[in-house]
């Protein structure tokens, strides 16, 4: 299966990833996203790709985490 060259982890819950989302619909970016709090592999996948932290929105192109939150702004996933 191939990645996608972008993928956002976040929360169904979280404004930031809702923030997140919209704006690369907006911009037209092809992503696909992960909702941690009811896919427990997403989660392993993000945690494991920002060395432990729990904070989302996860932004990832091509394997690589290039931005975390939304202007320095994101919600704590605790499970």
């Amino acid at each position: 299966m191939l990645t996608p060259e972008f993928e956002l982890y976040g929360t169904s819950t979280c404004q930031y990833t809702a923030q997140m989302r919209e704006d690369l619909e907006w911009r037209r970016v092809k992503f696909i996203e992960y909702d941690v709090e009811s896919d427990t592999e997403a989660l392993d996948r993000m945690i494991s790709l920002c060395k432990g932290n729990r904070t989302v929105p996860v932004l990832v192109e091509r394997g690589r985490v290039i931005q975390v939150g939304v202007e320095g702004r994101g919600c704590y996933v605790s499970h």
